[in-house]
């Protein structure tokens, strides 16, 4: 769940919510959209299951598309003492690896180190309290032990090498823009998502198309949970289960619909939505974490390709993180007010900035140079004393009986894990139902990851492989970066002869005509920003224009039946967004 859009009625009917309306009972009903309830849609539906998911916002909109972009073992884990997630967190980093090759990568990451013995006394009071107290550094001792840790959590079925140490002379041979006052450098390897919105997206249609044409999985965005209990509307006099009112947030309609069992995966709002059904709970104590994006050809050169992972001068870990041509700095961790809107506060990127010059202290970097910002909810524990730093980022599973059937509580989580943790749900939910586990997810490729190309010149005779006439070698890539090997589905659509001949886009050359229709008709495309945000990367990385807005405004209003009100509209939402939440202005064209 993410915040929550309302901008008119659509021309439309949108054939997700028409599935849920045609089949208003299923035996588990999810609530929440981001990557572990999506992920447990896809476990549910593979094993049989007639599985339902509604989203009040659009797919990965909440915490899951406001992360770090790491796929990570959690090294500072250690710290806590939590053995059992970072030994979890380490399979899962190198079965994702596997698994879903199209998205995620391997991230060579270095950390900087100030001092040798720093901290050896204070590392078991944090251990023991997990409390910050007087700040003590880090230093090489501490960081070579806790490597060492790490490194010994992964060597089964590891695919990424161990870690090494550089003196001060050889790292800055390395990384010569690093601060001059560095005793050490220590570097190591996890992985990144640089696309966590679509290979959420991936997920969910994995488990959409589960069980082929005869499969029961149905998904929506822009559909909330009102309440529990319903109007008298389902259709289904009798039916069994537990009933709930639902909102399609783009119309305004509402309906009931009922499961047999219903699984609240709503990430840090977790209690209010226990709340709407009637059951108020305290679990959840979520933090709020920021980041900037920045457009800074010096940061990223300095970077040489690694992710910089350090600890600030609070205690803070943090990271520069280069992506592409950008650079993604982050991140914080403080307690989240509920009632607000998470975004990037001025503080904030002087925080950024600052932390920036402890590593780097001869790149200058300003705000003009920030071309996006972002900031979510940890969907963390409540934590009372615990410092934010220290709260445990493990989950559990909370049950309550309601009426009609069992309601589970998802508490916790983190992006890595989890596959395993919707294995873990998912086991939980076959016991209600009495049901076994038919299929694991644990070698099974994740959506366009299948048969994805091993090697670079792998990639480059895929990308040969699929060029025409009218498509080169950069929009090949383009499509295979975007979609992994389900590009050539998308391929076949562009190709097709139903819509007319396909042509990029004017405002960027990443986009073509047909490629937007593909998304519209086969993406759940809820309203323009979608696009901009969540299914590509043209946001994030500060390239929406004027044209850009009015042009896929264009495009999409044919598909999606937006009339020019719609259309306004649309432009307007998107321009309110990305301000709002992403401190992104873009003054719209005269249509």
């Amino acid at each position: 769940m993410g915040q929550k859009d309302s901008v008119g009625t659509p021309a439309n009917d949108r054939a997700s919510v028409q599935k849920l309306r045609t089949r208003r009972h299923a035996q588990v009903l999810i609530i929440g959209g981001g990557i572990n309830g999506v992920g447990t849609f896809r476990d549910l539906a593979l094993q049989g299951v007639d599985v339902a998911l509604v989203e009040r916002g659009d797919y990965c909109q909440g915490a899951s598309g406001a992360s770090s972009h790491m796929i990570h073992g959690g090294i500072r884990y250690l710290e806590n003492g939590e053995f059992r997630l970072v030994q979890e967190s380490v399979t899962e980093r190198n079965r994702l690896l596997r698994i879903a090759p199209h998205y995620v990568k391997p991230l060579q990451t270095t950390i900087p180190i100030f001092s040798t013995f720093s901290g050896v006394l204070a590392a078991p009071m944090r251990f023991l309290t997990h409390k910050q107290g007087k700040h003590t550094e880090r230093g090489a001792f501490l960081i070579k032990l806790g490597l060492s840790m790490y490194d010994f959590f992964s060597r089964d079925g590891g695919t990424v090498p161990r870690h090494q140490f550089r003196g001060r002379k050889r790292a800055l041979a390395e990384l010569p823009a690093l601060h001059p006052g560095i005793k050490y450098a220590a570097t190591y390897f996890d992985a990144s998502v640089h696309n966590p919105e679509r290979l959420t997206l991936d997920v969910l249609q994995d488990g959409e198309k589960a069980g082929g044409a005869d499969s029961h999985a149905r998904a929506s965005n822009y559909v909330s949970l009102v309440s529990l209990g319903g109007s008298g509307t389902s259709g289904t006099p009798g039916t069994p289960g537990t009933t709930v009112q639902l909102r399609d947030e783009l119309t305004g309609e509402m309906f009931d619909f009922t499961a047999d069992v219903v699984v609240n995966t709503t990430g840090a709002w977790v209690d209010l939505t226990n709340e709407a059904m009637g059951a108020a709970s305290s679990f959840m104590g979520g933090t709020k974490g920021s980041h900037i994006v920045l457009d800074h050809p010096e940061l990223l050169a300095a970077c040489n390709g690694r992710e910089i992972f350090f600890e600030h001068t609070d205690g803070r870990i943090v990271l520069i993180y280069p992506m592409g041509d950008r650079v993604l700095v982050g991140t914080t961790d403080v307690d989240a007010d509920m009632a607000q809107d998470a975004v990037c506060t001025e503080a904030e990127i002087d925080y950024f900035f600052d932390l920036i010059g402890h590593v780097f202290p001869d790149i200058p970097v300003g705000r003009d140079q920030i071309v996006y910002s972002f900031s979510g909810v940890r969907p963390l524990p409540k934590h009372d004393a615990t410092q934010p730093g220290f709260v445990s980022r493990d989950y559990r599973i909370e049950r309550r009986q309601a009426a009609g059937g069992a309601v589970l509580s998802l508490v916790g989580g983190k992006w890595t894990t989890f596959r395993a943790l919707a294995e873990h749900l998912s086991n939980d939910v076959l016991a209600e139902l009495g049901l076994e586990r038919k299929v694991s997810t644990a070698k099974l490729a994740i959506g366009g990851g299948a048969a994805f190309p091993d090697s670079e010149d792998g990639v480059q005779r895929w990308i040969k492989a699929h060029m025409s006439a009218g498509r080169d070698a950069a929009r090949v890539t383009g499509l295979l970066t975007r979609y992994g090997t389900r590009a050539e589905e998308v391929i076949r659509f562009l190709d097709g002869p139903a819509g007319g001949p396909d042509r990029l886009l004017h405002s960027t050359r990443e986009l073509s005509t047909r490629e937007l229709e593909f998304m519209a008709a086969h993406e759940q495309i809820g309203h323009l920003v979608d696009v901009l945000i969540r299914r590509t990367s043209l946001a994030f990385r500060g390239l929406v224009t004027g044209e850009l807005l009015n042009e896929v405004a264009d495009i999409l209003s044919g598909p999606l039946g937006w009339d020019a009100a719609r259309r306004a509209t649309e432009i307007s939402h998107a321009q309110e967004v990305l301000q709002r939440f992403h401190g992104v202005r873009v003054h719209s064209l005269v249509a």
